[in-house]
C-alpha cells in the first residue's frame, strides 16, 4: 500500500500511509485509537475506497472495490467486532456466501465436514458445527470467525485485536495457529494494544499516529517499548498506575460501613456462592480466566441475571433479585464488557448516551427539557475530559477510550455509589489507558466503590486495593493487592484450591 489517503467529512483519517507486508510474516500495526488503523485495514479489505494512493497485490496493481473482491484475491479480515450471524449455525457462518453447492443445491454434509476439519485445524474440534453461533462463548465466536477466513484460499489475514476476548490458554492457541499460517507462507497483519504480544508474535511493526505512518518496518522483538510508546503518543508514557491510598486500620470509626454486600450469591453452572464486601472509595478486583464466572458475578449483582441463591445488599438493604431497575435505583452502575453492544446507543449522541439512565430528572409534565439534559451531560463529560468536547456528536465516532468515558459519565450523572467495571480498558490504547486508570482512581477517591474485572492481571493488581481470585466459578483466594504478584495470581487461577 503506497500513499493511501482517505478523508471523511471534516476528518482526514489517512494521510499518505505506506504499508508493505511480506509473505509468511506477522506485521504488527500499532497506534492509538483514532490513529487510522481501522480505516487502513478497511481500505485493505475493500470496505473503503481510498481517495488517493495505490495497492499492489503479489506484484500487480489492484482495485479493491468490495470485501468480496478482496476475499477473491485471498485477503481476509477478522474484525474486533465480529461480523457473525447469531441465528445461523457455525457451519452456515463459516460458508456464508460461498456455500458448497451442486446444481444450485447446497451440499450441507460437505459444508459440515469441511467446517469440522477447519475447527480441528484451529485446535477446537469440540465445537459442534451445528451449534448456533449465539450459543457460543466469546472465545468460540472468535474461532468461528477465524474458520470462516480460512475457508477461503487466503494469502493474507488481517486480525484486529484477536486476543481481546481470549484467556491465556486461548491466546497460546491463537499464537500456534498464527505460527502454522506463517509457516505455510500466509502473511498476517496483527493489530493489538498488548505490546507484550507484539514482542512474542511479531516480525515487523508499523506505527500510525494521526493518520500517518510514524515508523515503518521496526523489528518487533528488539525495538524498546519506550520508543514504540513515544511513536504512538508523541510523548513518553510510563506504565504507572495511580498511587493507591494507605489501607485503613482494620477496626475503629475510620473504617466506613460496606456500601455493597454480596452474601452467598450463586448461579448453577456459572459460579458457586460468593461473599464480598465493598466500602466507599474501595476498589476490589476479580481476577480469573475467561469462563471463571467474573462477568456473570457482575451481571448478577447488577440484576441482569437472577441468582439461584444468595442476595445483594446496598447500604444494608437487600435488592430484589434479578432487577436491573432496583439496582440502578439503589445506586449501582455497570460498564459492561461489550460496551458497543451492551453499554452504548451507537447511533445516538453523546448527550443521550450519558442521560439515558437519568431522563426522569429532565422531564416535566411528560416533556423532556433538552437544554437541561444537554447541560447536565456536558458537565459530566467535561469532568472526564471527553474528546472531542462536543456532546452532540454521535457516540460511534469516538475512540474506544472516549466511548468508555461516556459510559462512566452516565453513572457519574446518575450519582452511583457502586460502579461495576467489566474489562474497562479492552480495545483502549496505551495513552488512553493511563487516563482511564487515573479516572477510576479519582472516582474511588470521591467515594465511589468500584468492583473491577479485567483479563489483564497487572491491571487488576495495579488498580485494586483487594483482589478475589476466581477459578472455575469458585473464589480460591482473597488478599490485599499489595500481597500478590502476577505469577502468584496465575498460579491460583490455573491450579488454585479454595482458601481464604
Amino acid at each position: 500500500m503506497t500513499g493511501i489517503t482517505k478523508s471523511f467529512p471534516g476528518v482526514r483519517a489517512l494521510d499518505g500511509v505506506d504499508l508493505d507486508v511480506l509473505p509468511g510474516e506477522v506485521h504488527c500495526l500499532l497506534g492509538q485509537n483514532g490513529a487510522g488503523k481501522s480505516t487502513l485495514i478497511k481500505v485493505l479489505s475493500g470496505a473503503h475506497r481510498p481517495d488517493a494512493g495505490e495497492i499492489r497485490w503479489r506484484g500487480e496493481h489492484v482495485h479493491l472495490t468490495s470485501p468480496t473482491a478482496a476475499m477473491n484475491l485471498g485477503i481476509a479480515t477478522i474484525y474486533q467486532e465480529l461480523d457473525l450471524v447469531d441465528g445461523l449455525s457455525v457451519t452456515e457462518n463459516v460458508h456464508l456466501g460461498h456455500e458448497p453447492a451442486t446444481a444450485g443445491f447446497v451440499r450441507s454434509r460437505a459444508a459440515r465436514s469441511a467446517t469440522a476439519a477447519l475447527l480441528a485445524r484451529l485446535g477446537h474440534p469440540e465445537i459442534d458445527p451445528d451449534t448456533l453461533v449465539r450459543d457460543l462463548s466469546a472465545a468460540g465466536r472468535q474461532i468461528v470467525s477465524m474458520a470462516r477466513a480460512l475457508s477461503h484460499d487466503v494469502r493474507l489475514i488481517v486480525m484486529d485485536e484477536p486476543s481481546a476476548v481470549l484467556d491465556p490458554d486461548e491466546v497460546e492457541n491463537l499464537f500456534r495457529i498464527v505460527g502454522g499460517l506463517t509457516a505455510a507462507g500466509v502473511a498476517v497483519v496483527y493489530i493489538s494494544h498488548r505490546l507484550e504480544e507484539i514482542r512474542r508474535i511479531g516480525d515487523r511493526v508499523t506505527v500510525l499516529k494521526d493518520g500517518r505512518a510514524a515508523a515503518r518496518g521496526l523489528p518487533a522483538r528488539t525495538t524498546p517499548t519506550r520508543e514504540v510508546v513515544a511513536l504512538m503518543t508523541g510523548r513518553d508514557v510510563e506504565y504507572v498506575f495511580p498511587e493507591r491510598p494507605a489501607p485503613p486500620e482494620p477496626a475503629g470509626p475510620a473504617v466506613p460501613a460496606p456500601v455493597l454486600k454480596v452474601e452467598g450469591l450463586a448461579r448453577a453452572g456459572e459460579f458457586e456462592p460468593v461473599d464480598l464486601e465493598l466500602r466507599p472509595g474501595e476498589i476490589v478486583g476479580l481476577a480469573g480466566l475467561v469462563g471463571s464466572g467474573r462477568s456473570e458475578i457482575l451481571e448478577t449483582v447488577f440484576g441482569a441475571r437472577k441468582p439461584g441463591a444468595g442476595r445483594v445488599l446496598v447500604d444494608g438493604r437487600p435488592l430484589p433479585p434479578g432487577s436491573v431497575r432496583a439496582a440502578v435505583r439503589a445506586g449501582i452502575g455497570l460498564a459492561p464488557e461489550e460496551r458497543k453492544a451492551q453499554g452504548l446507543l451507537m447511533l445516538e449522541s453523546v448527550v443521550r448516551n450519558v442521560s439515558v439512565s437519568s431522563l426522569a430528572r429532565f422531564s416535566r409534565g411528560g416533556w423532556l427539557d433538552r437544554a437541561r439534559e444537554r447541560a447536565a451531560a456536558h458537565r459530566s463529560t467535561r469532568e472526564l475530559s471527553l474528546r472531542p468536547d462536543d456532546p452532540s456528536v454521535p457516540v460511534r465516532t469516538l475512540s474506544g477510550g472516549n466511548q468508555q468515558k461516556v459510559v462512566l459519565a452516565r453513572w457519574l450523572l446518575r450519582g452511583c455509589k457502586v460502579l461495576l467495571l467489566d474489562e474497562p480498558t479492552r480495545g483502549v490504547d496505551v495513552g488512553a489507558r493511563a487516563e482511564l486508570y487515573a479516572l477510576i482512581r479519582r472516582l474511588a477517591d470521591d467515594g465511589v466503590a468500584v468492583l473491577l474485572v479485567s483479563s489483564e492481571v497487572p491491571e487488576v493488581l495495579g488498580l485494586a486495593d483487594r483482589v478475589l481470585v476466581l477459578r472455575e466459578g469458585r473464589v480460591v483466594h482473597t488478599a490485599p493487592a499489595r500481597e500478590l504478584d502476577e505469577h502468584r495470581v496465575l498460579d491460583l487461577v490455573m491450579e488454585g484450591s479454595p482458601s481464604r
